[in-house]
């Protein structure tokens, strides 16, 4: 849709993680709005609950089909199912629908975008219903992308530090009061993660198979692959759950074709509207306490590899709620309705 048309906005899951920075993303951003409304599944009769928005109060309203059939613009932050339910009727309906939990990232015939890398997808065809990658897939499909078309690419391995945010506000609140309990040195429960989960580190949070592999890393990589349209792309990489609210940690080996320098990596970093590379500084290190809230993709030290010719390291950490969600969908909202000639 060419032009700055004013777009119905409705925004489901109001008040989920993703919900929340969502709303706090369309606020602060100059998104074009003829109306916004907010809805909640949790929300059981009108005018019990409010939310802000651009300073006014708004009301969360209860799910309601109909209402969000007259919209143009449908972000899906609720659960998977409720995201599953309300999405199917994205070409129904007639309103483009981005879905912010995984409920369709399995699915071949729904595009997944990283908006910047294989956004024109959205651009050369009209989809109702688009998903948005997991957090990893966003900030490694940004990573890869200038330095396959660059300097080519033999091998990428990562080790991915994983915050309890990506288990909800469940995660967090289960490493919180699991901090003051060890500390006060109190019981505690253990329901969202089956072990300890404050001031330690764990090697998966959910069922492996044979090879050792989680279902969330297989997910990543068959995301990878897609959004950089290559069945074949040479990754491996290992989720850690790591003691930490917010922001995925990434250390990436990268063996590249040609031959590079830590400085050739810096500057076509440096070119990508996406990434910030920091100062080395012992007293400011890039880590998730810096880049939490933060709208880029903070890159750290460079490390060559001294025993494999043409090896780097690189640390890579991103807010996933912020950099790896809603600010990756809200791009995906800007390309469909200001740049696609849908």
């Amino acid at each position: 849709m060419k032009g700055r048309k004013r777009v119905k906005v409705v925004l489901v899951g109001t008040d989920s993680l993703h919900g929340k920075e969502m709303k706090n993303v369309l606020s602060k951003k100059k998104f074009p709005l003829e109306k916004i409304d907010f809805f909640d599944p949790d929300i059981e009769s009108e005018y019990s609950k409010l939310t802000q928005f651009r300073g006014e109060a708004k009301v969360i309203y209860p799910l309601d089909r109909n209402s969000i059939s007259m919209a143009d613009l449908v972000f899906l932050a609720a659960d998977k199912s409720i995201s599953r339910e309300y999405g199917i009727l994205a070409s129904k309906a007639k309103f483009r629908a981005i879905d912010l939990c995984g409920a369709f990232n399995d699915e071949e015939k729904i595009p997944i975008v990283v908006a910047g890398v294989n956004d024109n997808i959205i651009l050369s065809e009209k989809f109702g219903l688009i998903a948005n990658p997991h957090p990893v897939t966003i900030i490694l499909s940004h990573l890869f992308h200038p330095t396959v078309k660059k300097f080519g690419l033999l091998k990428a391995i990562a080790f991915v530090l994983q915050p309890v945010s990506a288990f909800g506000d469940t995660g967090i609140k289960e490493l919180a009061s699991q901090s003051v309990a060890v500390l006060s040195s109190s019981s505690f429960s253990k329901k969202v993660f089956k072990a300890q989960i404050a001031f330690n580190l764990l090697s998966h949070t959910e069922a492996i198979d044979k090879n050792g592999v989680s279902s969330i890393e297989r997910q990543i990589i068959s995301e990878i692959r897609r959004v950089l349209e290559s069945s074949s792309f040479p990754i491996s990489l290992s989720v850690v759950q790591a003691p930490v609210f917010h922001a995925y940690s990434i250390m990436t080996y990268l063996e590249l074709e040609k031959k590079a320098s830590i400085l050739a990596l810096e500057n076509l970093f440096k070119k990508s509207p996406y990434f910030k590379l920091s100062p080395l500084s012992l007293s400011s290190p890039v880590s998730s306490v810096l880049v939490a809230g933060k709208d880029k993709i903070f890159i750290g030290p460079i490390k060559k590899e001294e025993s494999f010719p043409n090896g780097f390291w690189v640390w890579a950490v991103a807010d996933n709620l912020t950099c790896g969600s809603a600010l990756n969908a809200f791009e995906i909202a800007e390309k469909s309705f200001f740049t696609s000639s849908a």
